[in-house]
């Protein structure tokens, strides 16, 4: 099923909470929303489900307006962060409870809510566990019990709010894996919000990248992290680095002199790197400053520089942080210069 957000404002008590939205999500795409808290994620995500009505704009399931329909009658599979199961139910009943509480007339037969039960149960790797409650589960555990539970009903939508956010960082790492392979199996149309950018990166097809109320860009994991298409995407997606710099005929300039970099265009811009991109020099035409801390990280080091104004400047220093290898003649309190290797610039308006 594809979902069509069109044009879509959300307003609490004239807040405005999502400013004239859009965006196409392909029918069997995992797709991540991704942003701080306050981004409107979880806000857009509520308007999919039916848990929120817009305040202008439309949704479409397929060619079908799903606006003012309710939940029920949008068919969507909905996973809570914490996992929102009947605590007096068993895993089996627990994943049966949605067939259970449907109308007579659409309600399938025993037996077959039965089998449908023990398929996601052998699908979301708990078969045997069927007659467990939920405090007897892990937390790993009783989170696929509630993907198992929103399954059970055919949704036409899964939705699934910071559905990692509440386990520990080895189950939340081995959960993603899982969601995954268990998304490529089944091939249902997927939303998910987080704020963690690993998840977002590892999990999605695509990266819906939101700030503000608004959507930053939308694209690939590559996109976002080696695209970046704003300074807010650059500075939140993965670690960098910004400085204050000036273009003048074709050279990328910092305190009014070259640091080595070429660029077209004139004025002044926002130059960001990360902290990877770089490579230590011993050139004139570079960036410089004193190191003001070293850390070990895996295989290299990340230095702490801070690269001051221009002499009589009294603005504060800049503070950068670049990777290094860990054999570099790097120094507390000593300088060190480099140039960045791969970067963006913003030109400011």
């Amino acid at each position: 099923m594809d979902v069509k957000i069109k044009n879509i404002r959300k307003e609490f008590a004239r807040f405005p909470a999502l400013h004239d939205l859009s965006l196409d999500i392909a029918s069997g795409e995992l797709i991540a929303l991704l942003g701080p808290s306050g981004s409107g994620k979880t806000t857009l995500l509520r308007l999919i489900a039916g848990l929120e009505q817009p305040t202008e704009g439309q949704i479409f399931f397929g060619n079908e307006d799903a606006s003012l329909k309710s939940v029920q009658m949008r068919n969507i599979g909905f996973v809570f962060q914490h996992y929102a199961l009947f605590r007096h139910m068993t895993v089996a009943e627990n994943i049966a409870f949605g067939l259970k509480v449907r109308p007579s007339a659409t309600r399938p037969p025993k037996a077959e809510i039965r089998k449908r039960v023990a398929d996601l149960l052998d699908m979301v790797q708990l078969s045997g566990l069927e007659k467990r409650y939920p405090n007897q589960l892990s937390g790993g555990q009783r989170q696929r019990v509630a993907l198992a539970r929103a399954m059970a009903i055919e949704p036409s939508v899964l939705l699934l709010d910071e559905p990692f956010g509440a386990l520990d960082a080895k189950v939340r790492k081995e959960l993603r894996r899982w969601l995954r392979e268990f998304h490529d199996r089944t091939g249902h149309t997927t939303v998910f919000v987080t704020h963690d950018q690993e998840e977002a990166l590892e999990l999605a097809d695509r990266v819906v990248v939101m700030s503000q109320g608004k959507i930053e860009q939308v694209g690939t994991a590559d996109d976002v992290y080696d695209r970046p298409g704003s300074p807010f995407v650059f500075s939140f997606i993965g670690s960098s680095s910004e400085l204050p710099v000036t273009l003048k005929q074709g050279a990328v300039h910092f305190n009014d002199r070259p640091i080595g970099i070429a660029d077209q265009g004139e004025g002044r811009a926002r130059l960001f790197f990360r902290p990877q991109d770089v490579v230590l020099t011993d050139g004139a035409e570079a960036l410089s400053g004193k190191v003001t801390a070293c850390r070990r990280l895996a295989g290299t080091r990340i230095a702490e520089i801070d690269i001051a104004h221009g002499a009589g400047s009294s603005d504060k220093a800049h503070h950068v942080e670049i990777e290094v290898p860990l054999d570099a003649p790097v120094t507390l309190g000593g300088d060190l210069s480099f140039r960045p290797t791969r970067w963006r610039l913003f030109l400011e308006s």
